[in-house]
């Protein structure tokens, strides 16, 4: 039907004195003796629109003023009685759909804990319309940065032989019956569909090198999928990937991209978001434009890892993990050394080998490879990134010390034999993003249908 946007009506002055009609949802309704208000939203713009009915002029359903309801209004446009903005007189409101009493998107304030419950109805809050706003603005975003800088965006398999961080935390893909019975492992994948062992991919990046040795500037942005049994705020089962490779690269090109990347995003969402981020500076983090702010005006911090250990060993801290050379930071070491120390982002780079994937590079002492993560106040990480090793000899080691099948990375072991060059990139866990610049304190809060342990509504 035709009809405009209320971002529109609330943001074009030269409508004033025009007549319009829009539609939307009822978020409000108000009424007196000769009056009623209705605040109408349309999801393209974070403020309502209001719509005045004169009760003696126009006639008015009671439907129509249900919270929920869907409605049709025809009306004159006319600067709002309060502030600056502009609201609709109206001339007909006519229903669209119904909404019963029992909507429990109610005008009192509900907890997140009970939205998370009715996902395909929280979307019409005040909070999730403003999260789903900054995703997609932060998405959009990613593409441009990469676009104008002369990347190839590259779709990379969803379904997968291999795994590409060796964890083994994939969900298996298969056609067979769950109650198939074989004498073997080898007989049993030989009648499912691929002949083979399939997955769904936990990364694009062994693709992504694929395309980089060719291509020069490659990212990916698509779902990826982790059988981690990890229930924390932090942690999906599927999520959102942002992986740039980038041919002729080194670790500290991989950082200073990486960096830009993270300034670039969060300046345009703060730029077009600016109703959002106030909502959020009010009712969910106290100084979150400051935070923000702080990161787009400073320079990153960068960390050796092996010094990180010694920063963590010195704090006048009791953790939760012990700290040692070659442990894994946790979460908890890595807030530290953000909030505590250089209140800030900050790269730690050249962990362990042990504890890094088999991909990337081995730095010359032996002992460490040349990865880092981007570590940020209030999440932890959110970025890890590596150059990768490019001698076919050292990662036929790094793959054979862990056992791996090296026939599953054919093509992955070619790419050092057929003119390998430096390379290296990064992965941005997309909804860590959202959760940093949002101030939202569970993952699931910024995702549509959140997937985890247990969870699949």
């Amino acid at each position: 039907m035709k009809h405009i946007d209320i971002a529109e009506i609330l943001r074009d002055k030269e409508r004033i004195g025009t007549e319009a009609v829009v539609c939307g949802w009822v978020r409000t309704f108000r009424d007196s003796a000769a009056v009623a208000f209705l605040e109408l939203a349309d999801g393209t713009s974070f403020s309502r629109l209001q719509v005045v009915v004169d009760k003696s002029a126009v006639a008015l359903d009671p439907e129509c003023t249900k919270c929920g309801a869907s409605v049709c209004v025809k009306g004159d446009v006319v600067k709002a009685f309060r502030g600056e903005g502009s609201e609709l007189n109206a001339k007909e409101v006519r229903l669209l759909g119904k909404c019963p009493g029992d909507y429990p998107i109610q005008k009192k304030r509900t907890s997140l804990e009970f939205l998370r419950t009715i996902p395909h109805l929280r979307l019409r809050t005040n909070m999730f319309t403003a999260v789903f706003r900054v995703r997609s603005v932060a998405a959009q975003a990613i593409h441009k940065y990469f676009h104008d800088r002369r990347y190839y965006y590259i779709n990379t398999p969803l379904i997968t032989a291999s795994d590409c961080e060796g964890a083994g935390e994939m969900f298996r893909v298969t056609t067979q019956p769950w109650n198939a019975k074989y004498e073997s492992e080898a007989a049993y994948y030989k009648d499912d569909f691929f002949s083979q062992k399939a997955g769904l991919s936990v990364s694009g990046q062994l693709e992504g090198e694929v395309a980089a040795t060719a291509l020069g500037r490659i990212y990916t942005f698509g779902p990826s999928f982790r059988a981690e049994n990890s229930n924390t705020t932090r942690h999906l089962a599927e999520f959102w990937h942002v992986e740039p490779e980038i041919a002729f690269a080194e670790l500290p090109d991989v950082m200073e991209i990486a960096e830009d990347m993270i300034k670039t995003v969060i300046r345009t969402v703060m730029d077009e978001c600016s109703e959002e981020m106030d909502f959020f500076e009010r009712f969910v983090e106290s100084g979150l434009k400051a935070k923000l702010s702080n990161v787009v005006e400073s320079d990153f911090g960068v960390l050796e890892y092996t010094d990180a250990i010694e920063l963590l060993k010195k704090a006048d801290v009791s953790f939760q993990y012990p700290v040692a050379w070659g442990c894994d930071l946790q979460t908890e070491h890595e807030k530290y050394i953000t909030e505590h120390v250089f209140k800030k982002p900050v790269f730690v780079i050249n962990y362990p080998k042990e504890i890094k994937s088999f991909y990337m590079k081995q730095n010359a002492d032996g002992k460490t490879v040349a990865a880092t993560d981007l570590l940020v106040p209030g999440i932890g990480e959110i970025i890890g990134g590596s150059e990768r090793e490019a001698d076919p000899d050292k990662l036929l080691a790094a793959m054979k010390a862990r056992g791996m099948d090296l026939a599953s990375y054919k093509q992955y072991i070619d790419l050092r034999t057929f003119g390998t060059v430096p390379h290296g990139g990064f992965g941005l866990g997309f909804e860590r993003f959202v959760m940093y610049v949002t101030g939202m304190e569970n993952i699931r809060d910024v995702t549509l249908f959140p997937r985890s342990v247990n969870n699949i509504m």
